[in-house]
């Protein structure tokens, strides 16, 4: 369960470094989405026949940091719409 956090925590870190431009978000934040990212991936790779879902491989990481990717940006134009019509 640790290596999990952690490895969600790394997810999102990279995920918000290779993501251009200032990302408004906390370590929480940053955690959940590493979290959810490192869940899709983990799902994807075990479609695609490399391992389990919470097994590390290297195709696993890689989708992780991908998912994570899109989800920030999700996570920002959400928060955008938000500041926008207030």
């Amino acid at each position: 369960m640790i290596g999990f956090i952690l490895a969600g925590l790394i997810i999102g870190a990279l995920a918000r470094l290779i993501r251009p431009g200032k990302q408004n978000l906390g370590l929480v934040a940053t955690l959940l989405l590493g979290l959810v990212g490192s869940i899709i991936g983990g799902t994807i790779a075990s479609l695609l026949g490399t391992g389990q879902i919470f097994e590390l491989n290297v195709l696993g990481f890689i989708v992780s940091v991908i998912a994570a990717v899109l989800l920030i940006g999700v996570a920002e134009s959400v928060a955008g719409r938000r500041r926008v019509t207030r």
